[in-house]
């Protein structure tokens, strides 16, 4: 394993430890503090046609209908999940590139920072979309408008929450 070191503070570490931000490697000390991490499974995967496509946000491939593959032990939880609309999906952006901090977003080419985007490209490599849910086939959901590429693991699923304002 090659060894690198930190931008920041300069402590040596093994590549796989550290962040690749702006072309330069950081530490996760220096990212995080000394908050611990959180250990976070996957409850299933994104099943679609979705595929990244070597830009910087492109996706190939229909997606307009995905399929969300639940582990079967899932079942406990779905209780009555048919009977909502609109569910908030949280999935893991497993294959996440190296994070610029500042660029030029993909939607209207605005200069803005990770937080003022929805790019993939970030720290947590945490993702959430809102979708319509279709239908329900024993732990399979069928949704549309979820924009996570095929095999992208799913953490949670939750009911969309909206404002009376909104």
């Amino acid at each position: 394993m090659s060894r690198s070191s930190c931008a920041v503070c300069g402590c040596t570490y093994d590549e796989k430890a550290l962040f690749i931000i702006d072309d330069e490697r950081v530490c996760r000390r220096c990212l995080f503090g000394d908050v611990a991490p959180v250990e976070i499974y996957p409850i299933g995967r994104v099943i679609n046609g979705l595929q990244r496509d070597g830009s910087n946000f492109g996706l190939r491939g229909d997606g307009k209908v995905s399929q969300i593959q639940l582990s079967p032990l899932q079942k406990r939880f779905m209780y009555r999940l048919e009977d909502e609309r609109f569910l908030t999906i949280v999935y893991y952006l497993h294959e996440s590139r190296v994070v610029k901090s500042i660029f030029k977003r993909g939607l209207d080419h605005k200069k803005v920072g990770v937080f003022a985007s929805r790019t993939p490209h970030r720290l947590s490599k945490i993702g959430i979309q809102d979708v319509k849910l279709l239908k329900i086939e024993g732990t399979t959901l069928y949704v549309e408008g979820l924009d996570a590429i095929n095999g992208t693991p799913v953490l949670d699923i939750k009911l969309r929450w909206r404002r009376r304002d909104d």
